[in-house]
């Protein structure tokens, strides 16, 4: 991780305006689009360090401390010295210094969210921004006329909307007590802050926050006391977005509910919404896919679209932006899987052990729709192999957010014909291939500490005995119980694993399946005739890839695909005598 004050070429000023000076840092090239990165409470501009640099060599990126906060001075007295107006004339001070020609890309977060509402929706700044990306902080007077609308017009479910967030917000209700926060701050509070944030939060502990902390969260809570009450009371009827809004919300925000923007299209028209599994602190534990969303939407607006090309397929909202990683990704379900989740505007990285398949789906998917795709190639059974791939893709893309583990061969014929050196190809693909994949990005996944989902992709064979599949079933099955074991290990981590159990599916491991207690002309007879069936059944690849997706987002733990597959899965639990008496039969090839 990277602390704003390493940063190569990042350089600070002093921008001076109503009686403080505001720090203001500046990465990137000043030539090109600028983004104004605005932080929350209790934090200072170093939120955004991770953000920031991942965003520099697109942009001209600039941080500022907020009055009171950081290396910025605080007004005086510091009542009233905290009010949207007056935040309003800082960040038109700051925009004016940094980018006098041309209007600037607005990022908030939590109360620098909060602040930037009130700067993309009052008249004096129009024309000087260019968009907004908001990030867990309402404006006020949308929050305002959001409690006004249900209490004139209560129903159970608004009522229950209304006490819902009350909860969440009880550290406002303390914020405007007098002195109590300040002392708490100063005190045992801000001392153990960066722990709480560790444990709670999953923030990293990186040397964030910074040792001004104690003095920004209590001069801080002035900006709580100089506007909450105030606005929500009284709340602005024109409090319209003149600019394209991006919002982004995460799903485990703690302290603000989604339903606080059912209602936001009426404020603002331009909007493009997201949604993000993730807590609330997403500067620091989801720098990447922030960044890259942030890079997306600016680059949209810049290039005359109200708002950036938007991916069409399904659970778009849900996947966008996230980096899911899927093995044996060259062809059949892994290359159907990885363009599912391209359209669904996900950045992909395409694994295969061949290089020129991985290439090919990691083309296609941006295609499709992924705003980054990348191809990785390894063999999944390399322990070695796969732990360099781990380490390159945790320290170029980012941590995966779902993983996919898809890669296997097929392997067909009695146990006696079966050999030692079969067993050991069958199980270091289907099943150490698993192993590793779980181990290394779930180890990742558990460590940031911010959730994530694992797809073991098995097969009906996990629990459909067949007297001509011992080892194939035999590997399906294991990988079956690894994902019901680490479903329960990785609960409490936020983490889900689903395993998927397609039955015939129309792919070419037909065509690369091998036959063991038969020659080579034999093998190959087998090879296309199998191939032959399963054209036959034609169930397409795609299909399997919709029922990932879905296990992801449902967090199913057993996902059976096709109907044969379902049937076997119910006959597996309800009738598992018949089903042992069709393994006896001998397939005819």
């Amino acid at each position: 991780m990277t602390s704003l004050t390493t940063l190569k070429g990042a350089q600070e000023r002093v921008v001076r305006t109503g009686g403080v000076e505001l720090c203001v840092a500046e990465l990137g090239d000043p030539g090109r689009p600028t983004v104004v990165l605005v932080h929350g409470y209790p934090d200072s501009k170093e939120v955004w360090s991770e953000v920031a640099v991942r965003l520099a060599d697109r942009f001209h990126v600039v941080l500022y401390d907020v009055r009171g906060h950081g290396r910025s001075t605080a007004p005086k007295p510091l009542r009233g010295g905290f009010t949207l107006a007056k935040l309003t004339d800082d960040f038109l001070a700051v925009v004016d210094a940094v980018s006098p020609d041309r209007p600037v890309h607005l990022v908030g977060h939590d109360w620098g969210s909060v602040q930037s509402w009130e700067f993309v929706t009052v008249g004096r700044t129009e024309g000087r921004i260019a968009s907004f990306t908001s990030m867990s902080g309402p404006s006020l007077d949308h929050f305002g006329h959001w409690i006004n609308a249900r209490v004139k017009r209560p129903t159970p479910r608004r009522v229950g909307q209304l006490l819902g967030q009350g909860a969440k917000s009880w550290y406002v209700y303390l914020l405007h007590t007098p002195a109590l926060p300040e002392l708490a701050w100063r005190g045992p509070l801000g001392k153990r802050w960066p722990r709480i944030l560790e444990r709670i939060e999953q923030v990293p502990g990186d040397g964030y926050p910074t040792p001004s902390l104690r003095s920004d969260a209590a001069n801080g809570a002035w900006l709580y006391r100089d506007n909450v009450r105030a606005r929500l009371l009284r709340p602005r009827q024109d409090a319209y977005a003149h600019a394209p809004v991006q919002l982004i919300t995460p799903l485990g925000d703690a302290f603000l509910s989604e339903r606080l923007y059912d209602d936001l299209e009426t404020w603002a028209p331009q909007l493009t919404r997201r949604t993000l599994p993730a807590k609330h602190w997403i500067p620091r534990t989801r720098p990447d896919q922030v960044a890259a969303w942030i890079a997306e939407f600016v680059t949209g607006v810049e290039g005359g679209r109200p708002e950036p090309a938007r991916a069409t397929g399904h659970h778009a909202d849900r996947f966008g932006g996230q980096l899911v990683l899927v093995t044996g990704a060259g062809s059949g379900i892994g290359r159907a899987t990885a363009f599912a989740f391209a359209e669904a505007g996900a950045r992909v990285v395409a694994v295969d052990r061949d290089a020129e398949s991985a290439s090919r789906t990691a083309e296609l998917s941006r295609l499709l729709g992924a705003p980054s795709a990348w191809a990785e190639i390894v063999d999944v059974s390399d322990e070695q192999a796969m732990e360099k791939l781990a380490e390159k893709v945790a320290a170029e893309y980012g941590v995966v957010d779902v993983l996919v583990n898809n890669a296997g061969i097929g392997l067909s014929g009695s146990f006696f014909a079966t050999t030692p050196d079969d067993w050991r190809k069958v199980l270091d693909v289907n099943l150490w291939g698993v192993i590793h994949g779980c181990r290394l990005f779930g180890k990742q996944m558990a460590e940031r500490g911010q959730g994530g989902h694992i797809v073991n992709v098995a097969s009906a064979a996990a629990y459909q005995p067949s007297r001509a599949l011992p080892a194939y079933g035999t590997s399906k099955a294991a990988v079956l119980m690894l994902s019901e074991c680490l479903r329960a290990e990785l609960a409490d981590r936020g983490i889900g694993v689903s395993a998927i159990c397609p039955g015939f599916v129309n792919t070419n491991i037909t065509s690369t399946a091998r036959f063991t207690g038969v020659d080579a002309e034999e093998e190959r007879r087998r090879r296309k005739s199998t191939a032959r069936l399963y054209g036959k059944r034609n169930y397409p690849p795609e299909k399997v890839a919709q029922a990932i997706m879905e296990a992801v987002v449902r967090n199913e733990a057993v996902t059976p695909v096709t109907p044969e597959a379902r049937g076997a899965y119910l006959m597996s639990r309800y009738a598992p005598g018949a089903l042992r008496r069709l393994a006896r039969v001998e397939p005819r090839i």
